[in-house]
């Protein structure tokens, strides 16, 4: 999912949130370290289809969220299914005179219409920003960023090496936000996902698309788009991932913008994923960009299968 702002503004972190973002890390790294904390809460006995019984080690039935990788994947939630994908994420920049830090929510909620289709929510959400000026100023904002409205199609399912599974997503921003982060045009994207499982414990799960964005400016221009993720998977539930995202331009006239990050996920049970991932801008408008992003991933039925 290619979450970040490439138009970007900063928002407010101060000591205590950064040592709150350390501690959430550490907690998700242990529990990715160690495998006893899931195995003891699930029966050691198999479960029917369709249990409201703790999960087993082994089910292929495992949550399988967008985030935090810069791509998202192909795959559906499943109907009658809701899943909910939030997180943290802190940003740095050093534009010149100005050191400009950004704190968001990106938040994505999924409702699953049917095996191929699922309606989708998408955005921002509450954003704060700082900026830190040479002469000692300090400006500060915070309002709510635009959201989302979309779909995501699964045009057809893996069918082993030779064949990835694919899918499409579109969203729409409508002309909406508070304070500074409000949008002056409809504005949306149109991508293409794939995701390719070319080894026993490697997958590539690539996006391609264009899109019509806003600039900081007001400034409506269209945009081309790449993100691709290289997952390592030693189990079903542990996921260390490497990715990169794409952006031309990143403004209207502007220059191509150039993301890299690492993390990992990791699921717990079989309906919540936690995550974390560090990142920085190789390439782009703002200079020196870096960030740190933890999330969780919830997933819930509707109803009860077999009704």
């Amino acid at each position: 999912m290619i979450r970040h702002a490439f138009v970007l503004r900063a928002y407010k972190m101060n000591r205590k949130t950064t040592l709150l973002i350390a501690q959430v890390a550490v907690v998700i790294l242990l529990l990715v370290l160690s495998d006893s904390l899931p195995a003891a809460a699930q029966s050691p006995t198999p479960q029917q289809s369709g249990s409201t019984q703790p999960d087993v080690i082994g089910d292929d039935d495992l949550i399988n969220a967008d985030r935090p990788g810069l791509a998202d994947s192909s795959s559906v939630v499943g109907a009658k299914r809701l899943q909910i994908e939030s997180g943290i994420q802190l940003e740095f920049s050093r534009p010149p005179g100005i050191r400009e830090h950004t704190l968001f929510i990106p938040t994505l909620l999924r409702i699953g219409i049917s095996s191929r289709w699922e309606a989708r929510i998408e955005g921002n959400t509450f954003t704060r920003t700082s900026d830190f000026e040479v002469t000692g100023t300090t400006k500060r904002f915070s309002g709510l960023a635009p959201i989302s409205l979309g779909f995501k199609y699964n045009i057809q399912d893996s069918e082993g090496v030779r064949h990835p599974s694919l899918g499409a997503i579109v969203r729409i921003f409508p002309k909406w936000g508070k304070s500074d982060f409000r949008a002056h045009h409809l504005t949306g994207d149109l991508r293409l996902s794939a995701d390719w499982d070319f080894a026993p414990k490697l997958s590539l799960n690539p996006n391609v698309g264009v899109g019509l964005y806003e600039d900081g400016r007001g400034n409506a221009f269209a945009a081309g788009l790449f993100a691709i993720t290289l997952n390592y998977l030693p189990s079903k539930r542990l996921n260390p991932f490497i990715d990169l995202g794409l952006q031309a331009p990143q403004e209207k006239k502007g220059l191509t913008s150039v993301i890299v990050d690492a993390g990992v996920a990791y699921i717990v049970g079989r309906n919540l994923q936690l995550d974390v991932s560090i990142g920085a801008g190789a390439r782009g408008l703002i200079p020196s960009y870096r960030f740190i992003s933890c999330g969780v991933s919830f997933r819930s039925n509707v109803a009860r299968h077999g009704k």
